[in-house]
């Protein structure tokens, strides 16, 4: 019965050529794409955005992140909020991290 299975019979423990080296360097690769792809963009975002509320002044026209826009009435420092008026009789607080973008003047004339 033995011919229908055959023996098996172990090879020489012959390891690989570089492995630990290797693996070092794929590593640093992973690390380097991780870095160039995903970590420094979205820093340079915050970075942006953080420069972006901080220069925040009164008569500014802004866009919120909920698609508002609007145009700053009040600017509170020290509690990070500002009121926008969205026209004439309507005006609403929010948080100064709440803008997305600052837009050029007479842009809501023009909508």
């Amino acid at each position: 019965m033995n011919f229908l299975i055959s023996s098996a019979y172990a090879q020489d423990s012959a390891g690989q050529p570089g492995g630990e080296f290797g693996m070092l360097i794929m590593l640093a690769v992973f690390g380097l794409i991780f870095y160039f792809l995903l970590y420094r963009p979205q820093a340079k975002r915050v970075k942006e955005h953080k420069n972006l509320v901080s220069s925040l002044t009164k008569g500014d026209e802004v866009l919120t992140q909920g698609g508002l826009v609007g145009k700053i009435t009040k600017v509170s420092d020290d509690k990070d909020f500002i009121e926008i008026a969205l026209n004439e009789s309507n005006n609403i607080v929010v948080q100064k991290s709440a803008v997305s973008a600052v837009l050029p003047k007479g842009t809501m004339k023009s909508i």
